[in-house]
C-alpha cells in the first residue's frame, strides 16, 4: 500500500481536496458531497437516471473549480438531443454550487426509465449528439472564457476528458458518480514532465489504478481508501479540504434587474393578464411577486433603469 501523507483529518463529505503524487508531476482533486447534494436536489424533482447525471454533473463542476485560480464563478453546461436536453452546473471559486436539469417525462418514460432495471446509459438520456460547454467568469477585469466540445464517449466523465484534452492540452483521467444521497468524483492529471521525474510510470499506475475504481468506491470509501486503490505503489499527499456547499445566487437584486431589461412595456402586459408579475428562480424556486405598486417603482426612473441595465 502507498503512504498517503495526510495534511489534516479526513473529512468525508461536502469537501474538495487536491492531492499530489511525490516527486512527480501528476495531481489531482476528489470531492465528495452529502449535505449539499441533498439539499440542491431537494429544490427539484427528478427521476433517479436525470437525478444520478446532475449529482455528476455537480461534481464535476466542483473538480473543475478546483482545478483553477480565480475569483468568479464556473459554468458546466450539457446540451443534448435526448431525453435530457439541458443540465446546467455551477460552481463558485469558493464552492458554493447550484444546478437544474431539464428533461422530456415522455422520452422517458419511452426508454423505460421508470423500471428499476431500465439501467439507461448516458447516450440514452443525452443523445447522439449534443455539445458539453464550460465557461469561466472571473470577477478579475470581467474576463470570459468558454470551451466547448462535443458530447464525447459512454459518459459524463469522458466528455470532461475531452474537454480537458481540447482546452488545456492535459491529459486526464476522471470518475463521477451519484446517488440519492451522494455524489462524487475523481480528477488525475499528468502535467508537463520535469528533470528527474519517471512521469510515465506513474501516469500509467494512475491509468490502471482509475479503471478498478468502481461507483460504489467513489460514493462509499473515505478518501485514503479511494485513493490508496486508484493510485497504489506511490506515496501521495493529500492537501487541507475546502467545504463545498449548496447555495443559490439569486436575489431581489437581480430579478429587478431581469424586468428592467424586458421592459416596462411587456412587464405590464403581464401584470394586466395576471394581477401581478411572479418570477421563479429555476435553480431553487424561490418565488418573486411584483405588484402594480412595485411594477411601478421599478420602472419609475426610465434614466436609472438604463444606467441598471448597462
Amino acid at each position: 500500500m502507498p503512504h498517503l501523507e495526510t495534511m489534516t483529518p479526513d473529512v468525508h463529505s461536502d469537501h474538495v481536496r487536491r492531492f499530489v503524487v511525490e516527486h512527480q508531476p501528476v495531481r489531482g482533486h476528489w470531492v465528495h458531497l452529502k449535505a449539499a447534494w441533498r439539499e440542491l436536489r431537494a429544490h427539484g424533482d427528478y427521476p433517479p437516471p436525470v437525478r444520478s447525471l446532475l449529482g455528476q454533473a455537480v461534481a464535476a463542476s466542483v473538480l473543475l473549480a478546483a482545478t483553477l485560480k480565480f475569483r468568479g464563478r464556473l459554468t458546466l453546461q450539457l446540451q443534448g438531443n435526448g431525453a435530457v436536453g439541458l443540465m446546467v452546473a455551477q460552481c463558485t471559486h469558493d464552492f458554493r454550487v447550484r444546478a437544474i436539469a431539464r428533461f422530456d417525462e415522455g422520452q422517458l418514460e419511452a426508454l423505460g426509465a421508470g423500471r428499476p432495471d431500465a439501467g439507461l446509459t448516458f447516450r440514452s438520456l443525452a443523445g447522439s449528439e449534443g455539445r458539453f460547454t464550460v465557461t469561466i467568469e472571473a470577477d478579475e477585469r470581467s474576463l470570459r472564457y468558454q470551451g466547448i466540445v462535443p458530447l464525447t464517449g459512454d459518459c459524463l466523465a469522458e466528455s470532461l476528458e475531452a474537454y480537458f484534452a481540447a482546452s488545456e492540452q492535459l491529459p486526464t483521467r476522471v470518475r463521477l458518480a451519484a446517488d440519492d444521497e451522494h455524489s462524487a468524483g475523481l480528477l488525475v492529471q499528468k502535467l508537463p514532465e520535469t528533470a528527474g521525474s519517471t512521469v510515465g510510470e506513474a501516469w500509467d499506475s494512475a491509468r490502471r489504478g482509475f479503471e478498478r475504481l468502481t461507483a460504489r468506491d467513489l460514493l462509499g470509501r473515505p478518501v485514503e481508501d479511494v485513493l490508496g486503490r486508484g493510485l497504489p505503489a506511490h506515496d501521495l499527499r493529500l492537501f487541507r479540504g475546502s467545504p463545498v456547499q449548496f447555495e443559490c445566487r439569486c436575489g431581489e437584486g437581480r430579478v429587478t434587474a431581469l424586468l428592467r431589461a424586458l421592459g416596462p412595456e411587456e412587464v405590464r402586459d403581464v401584470l394586466r393578464e395576471q394581477g401581478e408579475v411572479t418570477v421563479t428562480c429555476e435553480f431553487c424556486r424561490r418565488l418573486y411577486h411584483f405588484d402594480a405598486e412595485a411594477v411601478d417603482a421599478l420602472f419609475a426612473d426610465s434614466g436609472k433603469a438604463s444606467l441598471l441595465i448597462h
